[in-house]
């Protein structure tokens, strides 16, 4: 068996594992559709992002990027799948913060791990995300929905793209760091989770920005803030958390590629190489920006050691939040 180098991070560990690949099945890969597991309902981030990476990806590769939608658990089933899936290039997974970072610390058994169960591709891009209100609620501010809620504890609700998503984890430690009670609505996706908002049934969201932003922009949804530590280049008049009441508060997202464990190298730089010149090309570049997506690609191993970094992270916010779930 081939052997390349590792890193030494233990977020590495899963690239290690990457067997060997005979030249003639390199230079044949693809020769079929891939499928691309969204872990979340249509409508959200994760799938504006994947969709427009699965279309240039399928040019790129001579072969169709097929997108599957996998909802369910904030991410964790369609995860889950992916990393018992055949290591043959041919299923990868849009990883992302939620699912990567924070459901292995939020369920007991979220079914894999994150460091050890995938083969990273690469990074795709950032994006904070948004706490959008719906244009009857009576705060107009950060300072204001904070004076509000604590008025009437435990009578504001929040809408999230489900339990243990970025979104939700945001809205708990939003709470705890301003010293308010927050109820929080689980939905199966952000697309869900801001129809019920546009629809009036819930008073507010945490949602990112890529799927908040139209709604925002038609006056449909009201933006109160955002919740990286500098303001969105999408939505420049909106302030963030840090600088309106809560300095230091951050919580941003980000995406990546990955295949399951033991995924031949030459097939993870082939989809590194596509990744990377999809993430390059003109039209995805306007795309991911226009929807508040700050692009950043990179190596495999530099995937592998931001999952390591935003696990330890999100973790520790999981664990002070008290969310964890069986």
């Amino acid at each position: 068996m081939r052997i390349w180098k590792t890193l030494g991070s233990a977020a590495t560990a899963a690239l290690a594992m990457c067997g060997p690949l005979a030249p003639a099945q390199a230079q044949t890969y693809p020769s079929r559709a891939i499928t691309l597991v969204i872990p979340f309902a249509p409508g959200g981030s994760t799938s504006i992002v994947g969709r427009g990476i699965a279309d240039k990806m399928s040019e790129l590769l001579g072969e169709k990027v097929v997108v599957d939608n996998r909802p369910g658990a904030g991410g964790t089933v369609g995860t889950k799948a992916v990393a018992r899936s055949d290591p043959d290039g041919y299923t990868l997974v849009l990883g992302y913060t939620g699912t990567l970072a924070i459901g292995p610390s939020l369920y007991k058994n979220a079914g894999y791990d994150p460091r050890k169960d995938f083969a990273p591709i690469g990074l795709i891009g950032n994006a904070p995300n948004s706490l959008v209100v719906h244009p009857s609620f009576p705060a107009k501010t950060i300072a204001e929905l904070i004076a509000y809620a604590k008025a009437n504890p435990g009578k504001v609700n929040f809408g999230s793209a489900g339990a243990g998503t970025v979104s939700h984890i945001t809205g708990e430690y939003f709470a705890a760091s301003a010293g308010i009670k927050l109820v929080h609505i689980p939905y199966k996706g952000t697309g869900p989770a801001l129809t019920d908002l546009l629809g009036g049934h819930i008073p507010m969201a945490f949602a990112p920005i890529p799927a908040s932003h139209p709604n925002v922009t038609a006056g449909k949804l009201r933006a109160l803030a955002v919740t990286s530590t500098t303001r969105s280049s999408l939505l420049p008049d909106v302030p963030t958390i840090a600088e309106s009441v809560l300095p230091g508060f951050d919580a941003s997202l980000y995406y990546g590629l990955a295949a399951p464990a033991g995924t031949p190298r030459p097939i993870i730089d082939k989809l590194n190489t596509a990744l990377r010149d999809a993430l390059a090309s003109g039209e995805v570049k306007r795309q991911l920006t226009q929807d508040g997506t700050e692009i950043t690609p990179g190596t495999p191993e530099d995937y592998a050691a931001f999952i390591d970094k935003d696990e330890k992270k999100w973790s520790q916010l999981v664990k002070a939040s008290g969310v964890e779930q069986e």
